[in-house]
């Protein structure tokens, strides 16, 4: 079966949830630089895998599947920095963090499936 639509893609699916989540986590953040630099990171992941299926080549979409990968591990690294600034608690950092894993190794396993 092929896929028509890339909102079809499990990855594109999870990265939406992913950015619906970090919005909402962070809506009430006082210190709206970081907020909107998270916010801003977590909406290319799945804009990028959309971007990337229109694409002319396999050789596009990959490219832009490693844009998503890059966007996914700055939002991972901002997690990080949200516990340690108080801005998140460990546990829902943790659960975010844990997140990101999860659509980077869906991400890595798409673009091996295409090589």
């Amino acid at each position: 079966m092929t896929i028509q639509r890339f909102e079809d893609l499990k990855v594109w699916q999870k990265s939406q949830d992913l950015s619906v989540e970090v919005y909402r986590m962070f809506s009430n953040i006082t210190d709206f630089g970081f907020r909107d630099q998270i916010r801003r990171a977590s909406v290319p992941i799945s804009n990028n895998i959309a971007e990337g299926f229109e694409r002319s080549s396999n050789a596009n979409f990959k490219r832009f599947l490693y844009f998503s990968l890059a966007s996914n591990s700055e939002v991972r690294s901002m997690l990080y920095q949200s516990e340690r600034l108080n801005h998140l608690d460990q546990p829902k950092a943790e659960e975010l963090i844990n997140e990101t894993n999860e659509v980077s190794k869906m991400l890595y396993a798409f673009i091996k499936s295409m090589k």
